[in-house]
């Protein structure tokens, strides 16, 4: 083969070698920036659980002064759910605003267990609407979570496969955490009649 001609071939090799590294570089952005959007879907909805809390609990606080305990632990699950946040999507990082907002859920599933002993305020239409509306919210909270894992797992799928994965280290593309069920939800609750 002529010198020209092994040029041309190198050349040509190194311009499809660049061509799939933009490609597979260009992919793995457009992934990372779905798994962020998933994620400000998952804050949106936390926050807009947090955002019903304070009309939650002035709700009840109207009917039940005495169960102050109970609705200063909301108040400050709220403050600190609200004070987490997650920079790197990281396993730890979003282990730990998990926890946060399952203190919050824990918080909250006493304060309607409080709200059992008041017949008047289980009938009042704004404690009634804002039930209603953070039972939804909890609904659409799950649809974000299982719509960021799926987008994650399409992440971390593309940057452990090769040889996407080379592009993914050069690049640094890490790897994104899942959100996992609570350690609560491992034990099933005790039933008694």
């Amino acid at each position: 083969m002529k010198k020209g001609t092994l040029l041309l071939v190198i050349l040509a090799i190194l311009a499809i070698a660049v061509l799939w590294g933009v490609k597979a570089y260009n992919g793995l952005v457009q992934k990372d920036e779905a798994v962020q959007s998933a994620w400000s879907q998952v804050e949106n909805t936390y926050q807009r659980r947090a955002d019903l809390i304070p009309n939650l609990v002035a709700t009840v606080k109207g009917y039940a002064e005495h169960e102050s305990e109970t609705l200063q632990a909301v108040v400050e699950a709220r403050s600190k759910a609200t004070q987490t946040t997650v920079q790197d999507l990281s396993e730890e990082s979003i282990a730990n605003y998990q926890k946060a907002q399952s203190e919050l859920s824990g918080a909250l599933s006493r304060l309607i267990a409080v709200v059992e002993n008041y017949p008047d305020l289980k009938a009042n239409e704004n404690f009634l609407d804002l039930q209603a509306q953070l039972e939804g919210t909890e609904n659409r909270i799950l649809a974000a979570r299982n719509s960021f894992n799926d987008t994650a797992k399409a992440y971390n799928t593309a940057v452990r496969s090769f040889p996407a994965n080379i592009v993914a280290s050069l690049f640094h593309f890490d790897k994104k955490g899942y959100f996992e069920a609570d350690e609560s939800a491992k034990t099933a609750p005790k039933v008694e009649f």
